[in-house]
């Protein structure tokens, strides 16, 4: 039976979301964790994106199979009792057995967060600065990011990746009390785009760049030209979305498939 599972995680010690060799990740110990509570000699976990080392997620879905059907409650409260307590289970999906957490997601958002006050509380979630960049001049090169679609510039020169064509739907800048907050939304992202957005941005707010050329380093496809990606602490994978009411759906697949499953016991 499969099922969708809503993971939250500071991933300040871990080397990203993925399973690495010598390295500690987050899905390794959501693996490790699983195989225990279910008593699993094997277990394979899928998630809805990729986070790089010391990026967070206030919301990853992970899709994972498991041999007969539990009740949702049951996997949140059984998880959470032995997870360490920088990661944590939300909600719980019962879903068909062709569902996939990456696969069928519609889009992606993503936050960056920068203090502009010195706060040890946000030393691990936020990037400080010690002046405020120019928030208007960055909203205005972001409208770029919604205009085009080739995002070769902010892309890692040894990614995998077999176009770099996004659909940005939301990119901008907010101020909330002594934090600005940048929220990107798109159909996909590049490994390690978000955070090269946003140190160009950065350098647009610092006067570095203007916003005509940002949107020329955009056009011009060429990783050279991006600014230093910003810090890893400050990013969070937000939200990921899927198809209007796509797990009602789902619930209904799951439940043939458990009818189907009782059928052959």
């Amino acid at each position: 039976m499969r099922y969708f599972l809503e993971v939250a995680y500071d991933g300040t010690r871990f080397h990203g979301w993925q399973v690495q060799p010598n390295a500690l990740s987050v899905q390794e110990v959501l693996d490790d964790c699983l195989r225990k509570v279910f008593r699993l000699a094997e277990v394979e976990t899928v998630g809805s994106g990729r986070t790089d080392t010391g990026v967070h997620a206030t919301q990853q879905w992970v899709h994972v199979d498991l041999p007969r059907a539990h009740e949702p409650e049951e996997i949140q409260y059984k998880l959470n009792r032995i997870l360490p307590q920088d990661i944590a289970v939300g909600q719980v999906k019962p879903v068909g057995p062709e569902a996939h957490t990456r696969f069928d997601a519609v889009s992606r958002t993503y936050e960056y967060r920068i203090t502009l006050e010195k706060n040890p509380f946000l030393v691990r979630q936020a990037y400080y600065l010690s002046r405020k960049p120019d928030v208007g001049q960055m909203n205005q090169a972001a409208q770029a990011l919604l205009q085009l679609e080739d995002f070769t510039t902010f892309s890692k020169v040894k990614g995998d990746t077999k176009h770099y064509r996004c659909t940005i739907t939301h990119a901008q800048w907010l101020q909330e009390g002594n934090q600005l907050i940048f929220t990107i939304t798109a159909n996909r992202f590049l490994r390690g785009m978000v955070r090269l957005v946003v140190g160009t941005l950065l350098d647009v707010g610092k006067g570095k760049l203007s916003p005509a050329q940002f949107r020329e380093i955009i056009e011009r496809q060429d990783r050279s030209l991006a600014s230093g990606a910003a810090p890893a602490q400050g990013l969070f994978l937000h939200r990921v979305e899927y198809p209007e009411r796509y797990f009602q759906h789902q619930l209904a697949l799951f439940e043939q498939a458990v009818a189907s499953q009782a059928e052959e016991a």
